[in-house]
Protein backbone atom coordinates (compact mmCIF):
# COMPACT_ATOMS: atom_id res chain seq x y z
CA UNK A 1 0.00 0.00 0.00
CA UNK A 2 1.53 3.64 -0.86
CA UNK A 3 1.84 5.89 1.37
CA UNK A 4 -0.24 8.27 -0.75
CA UNK A 5 -3.23 5.92 -0.32
CA UNK A 6 -3.56 5.84 3.56
CA UNK A 7 -3.52 9.94 3.81
CA UNK A 8 -7.08 10.60 3.55
CA UNK A 9 -8.10 7.82 6.65
CA UNK A 10 -4.69 9.18 8.48
CA UNK A 11 -5.87 12.83 8.01
CA UNK A 12 -9.76 11.85 9.00
CA UNK A 13 -8.31 9.99 12.21
CA UNK A 14 -6.24 12.99 12.95
CA UNK A 15 -9.28 15.85 12.77
CA UNK A 16 -11.15 13.83 14.94
CA UNK A 17 -8.37 13.42 17.84
CA UNK A 18 -8.21 17.32 17.78
CA UNK A 19 -11.70 17.78 17.55
CA UNK A 20 -11.75 15.88 20.87
CA UNK A 21 -12.04 17.51 24.14
CA UNK A 22 -8.74 17.76 26.69
CA UNK A 23 -5.78 19.67 27.73
CA UNK A 24 -4.84 21.24 24.29
CA UNK A 25 -8.45 22.41 23.31
CA UNK A 26 -8.82 24.52 27.16
CA UNK A 27 -5.00 26.00 26.45
CA UNK A 28 -6.01 27.00 22.59
CA UNK A 29 -9.13 28.21 24.16
CA UNK A 30 -8.48 30.24 26.94
CA UNK A 31 -5.93 31.26 25.56
CA UNK A 32 -6.82 33.24 21.77
CA UNK A 33 -10.08 34.26 24.32
CA UNK A 34 -7.97 36.25 26.59
CA UNK A 35 -5.10 36.96 24.57
CA UNK A 36 -6.55 37.03 20.67
CA UNK A 37 -5.80 35.26 17.68
CA UNK A 38 -1.46 36.35 17.95
CA UNK A 39 -1.73 35.33 21.67
CA UNK A 40 -2.78 31.75 20.81
CA UNK A 41 -0.42 31.24 17.81
CA UNK A 42 2.76 30.41 20.63
CA UNK A 43 0.84 28.14 22.43
CA UNK A 44 -0.61 26.05 19.03
CA UNK A 45 2.64 26.14 17.93
CA UNK A 46 4.19 24.92 21.59
CA UNK A 47 1.56 21.81 21.79
CA UNK A 48 2.43 20.79 18.09
CA UNK A 49 6.25 20.96 18.74
CA UNK A 50 5.48 18.66 21.89
CA UNK A 51 3.27 16.17 19.64
CA UNK A 52 6.09 15.89 17.42
CA UNK A 53 8.44 14.76 19.87
CA UNK A 54 6.53 12.20 20.97
CA UNK A 55 5.90 10.65 17.52
CA UNK A 56 9.75 10.65 16.82
CA UNK A 57 9.84 8.82 20.02
CA UNK A 58 7.03 6.43 19.20
CA UNK A 59 9.36 5.72 15.80
CA UNK A 60 12.34 5.21 17.65
CA UNK A 61 10.62 3.24 20.18
CA UNK A 62 11.14 5.63 23.30
CA UNK A 63 7.71 5.67 23.82
CA UNK A 64 7.09 2.08 23.96
CA UNK A 65 10.07 2.33 26.93
CA UNK A 66 8.34 5.13 28.77
CA UNK A 67 4.77 3.56 28.58
CA UNK A 68 6.02 0.19 29.85
CA UNK A 69 8.06 2.00 32.52
CA UNK A 70 6.33 2.03 35.43
CA UNK A 71 8.49 4.54 36.96
CA UNK A 72 9.07 6.62 34.03
CA UNK A 73 4.81 6.01 33.24
CA UNK A 74 4.38 7.55 37.66
CA UNK A 75 6.94 10.43 37.17
CA UNK A 76 5.50 11.89 34.00
CA UNK A 77 1.94 11.39 35.34
CA UNK A 78 2.34 13.34 38.08
CA UNK A 79 4.24 15.97 36.43
CA UNK A 80 1.83 16.40 33.60
CA UNK A 81 -1.22 16.31 36.23
CA UNK A 82 0.63 18.93 38.66
CA UNK A 83 1.18 21.24 35.88
CA UNK A 84 -2.35 21.19 34.66
CA UNK A 85 -3.35 21.69 38.17
CA UNK A 86 -0.84 24.97 38.10
CA UNK A 87 -2.47 26.63 35.27
CA UNK A 88 -5.92 26.21 36.17
CA UNK A 89 -4.88 27.74 39.53
CA UNK A 90 -3.08 30.24 38.24
CA UNK A 91 -6.38 31.09 35.57
CA UNK A 92 -8.24 31.08 39.15
CA UNK A 93 -5.84 33.84 40.02
CA UNK A 94 -6.18 35.38 37.36
CA UNK A 95 -10.37 35.41 37.61
CA UNK A 96 -9.82 37.97 40.93
CA UNK A 97 -7.33 39.98 39.53
CA UNK A 98 -8.57 43.28 39.00
CA UNK A 99 -8.68 44.33 34.93
CA UNK A 100 -9.75 46.74 33.22
CA UNK A 101 -12.20 46.32 30.14
CA UNK A 102 -10.25 47.00 26.51
CA UNK A 103 -10.98 46.82 22.84
CA UNK A 104 -7.58 45.35 21.85
CA UNK A 105 -5.36 42.07 23.50
CA UNK A 106 -2.12 42.87 25.40
CA UNK A 107 0.69 42.81 23.19
CA UNK A 108 2.78 39.74 23.72
CA UNK A 109 6.29 40.34 25.18
CA UNK A 110 9.25 37.91 23.39
CA UNK A 111 9.62 36.75 27.01
CA UNK A 112 5.32 35.81 27.08
CA UNK A 113 5.47 34.24 23.87
CA UNK A 114 8.39 31.79 25.25
CA UNK A 115 6.05 31.29 28.28
CA UNK A 116 3.04 30.17 26.14
CA UNK A 117 4.99 27.77 23.26
CA UNK A 118 6.60 26.22 26.96
CA UNK A 119 3.30 26.25 28.25
CA UNK A 120 2.26 23.79 25.31
CA UNK A 121 5.30 22.14 25.44
CA UNK A 122 4.98 20.82 28.53
CA UNK A 123 1.59 20.18 28.32
CA UNK A 124 2.22 17.73 25.75
CA UNK A 125 5.56 16.20 26.88
CA UNK A 126 4.34 15.33 30.07
CA UNK A 127 1.30 13.28 28.67
CA UNK A 128 2.12 9.59 29.25
CA UNK A 129 -1.25 8.44 27.61
CA UNK A 130 0.39 10.76 24.50
CA UNK A 131 2.98 7.77 24.53
CA UNK A 132 0.87 4.68 25.15
CA UNK A 133 -0.96 6.53 22.48
CA UNK A 134 1.69 6.99 19.43
CA UNK A 135 3.04 3.72 19.76
CA UNK A 136 -0.28 2.39 18.94
CA UNK A 137 -1.79 4.75 16.10
CA UNK A 138 1.44 5.29 13.98
CA UNK A 139 2.01 1.41 13.11
CA UNK A 140 -1.86 1.51 11.87
CA UNK A 141 -1.34 3.48 8.85
CA UNK A 142 2.47 2.66 7.96
CA UNK A 143 2.24 1.07 4.76
CA UNK A 144 4.64 -2.99 4.64
CA UNK A 145 7.81 -2.48 3.17
CA UNK A 146 8.35 1.09 4.13
CA UNK A 147 11.08 2.42 7.02
CA UNK A 148 8.28 2.69 10.42
CA UNK A 149 11.43 6.11 11.82
CA UNK A 150 10.90 7.57 8.58
CA UNK A 151 7.37 7.11 7.89
CA UNK A 152 6.42 8.16 10.83
CA UNK A 153 8.21 11.49 10.80
CA UNK A 154 6.26 12.11 7.67
CA UNK A 155 3.30 11.24 8.57
CA UNK A 156 3.59 13.12 12.25
CA UNK A 157 4.87 16.26 10.01
CA UNK A 158 1.20 15.99 8.11
CA UNK A 159 -0.55 15.38 11.23
CA UNK A 160 1.35 18.74 12.84
CA UNK A 161 0.86 20.82 9.88
CA UNK A 162 -2.95 19.62 9.46
CA UNK A 163 -3.48 20.39 13.51
CA UNK A 164 -2.05 23.42 13.50
CA UNK A 165 -4.41 25.13 11.01
CA UNK A 166 -7.36 23.65 12.56
CA UNK A 167 -6.20 24.90 15.86
CA UNK A 168 -5.47 28.40 14.26
CA UNK A 169 -8.98 28.64 12.73
CA UNK A 170 -10.47 27.52 16.23
CA UNK A 171 -8.36 30.41 17.78
CA UNK A 172 -8.96 32.94 14.63
CA UNK A 173 -12.70 32.23 15.32
CA UNK A 174 -12.69 32.59 18.73
CA UNK A 175 -10.52 35.61 18.53
CA UNK A 176 -12.80 37.98 16.79
CA UNK A 177 -14.60 37.40 19.83
CA UNK A 178 -12.53 38.60 22.08
CA UNK A 179 -13.86 41.96 22.92
CA UNK A 180 -16.57 40.57 24.04
CA UNK A 181 -13.91 37.82 26.41
CA UNK A 182 -12.19 40.49 27.42
CA UNK A 183 -14.61 42.12 29.85
CA UNK A 184 -14.07 41.99 33.09
CA UNK A 185 -17.57 40.03 33.94
CA UNK A 186 -16.85 37.60 31.21
CA UNK A 187 -13.28 37.66 31.92
CA UNK A 188 -13.56 36.61 35.13
CA UNK A 189 -16.04 33.66 34.88
CA UNK A 190 -14.14 32.49 31.86
CA UNK A 191 -10.87 31.90 33.83
CA UNK A 192 -12.97 30.50 36.50
CA UNK A 193 -14.30 27.93 33.97
CA UNK A 194 -11.42 27.21 32.32
CA UNK A 195 -9.04 26.86 35.97
CA UNK A 196 -11.93 24.19 36.82
CA UNK A 197 -11.48 22.55 33.68
CA UNK A 198 -7.73 22.64 33.38
CA UNK A 199 -7.75 21.21 37.33
CA UNK A 200 -9.90 18.82 36.84
CA UNK A 201 -8.22 17.52 33.65
CA UNK A 202 -5.25 17.23 35.92
CA UNK A 203 -7.01 15.54 39.00
CA UNK A 204 -8.23 13.08 36.09
CA UNK A 205 -4.77 12.14 35.00
CA UNK A 206 -3.40 12.21 38.36
CA UNK A 207 -6.16 9.73 39.30
CA UNK A 208 -5.84 7.21 36.17
CA UNK A 209 -3.99 4.34 36.15
CA UNK A 210 -2.67 2.67 32.49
Amino acid sequence: MDLLAVLPAFALAVVLISASPGPAMALILRRAAVRGFRGAVPTVLGLEAGLYVWALFAAAGLAALVAASEVAFLVLRVVGAGFLIYLGVKAWRSAWRPAEPADEPPAASAKGWAKAFAEGVIVMLANPKLAAFMIAFYPQFVPDGRPLFGTTALLAVFQVALETVLYLALAAAVGRAGGWFRRPAVRRRLDTLSGAVLIALGVRMAAESR
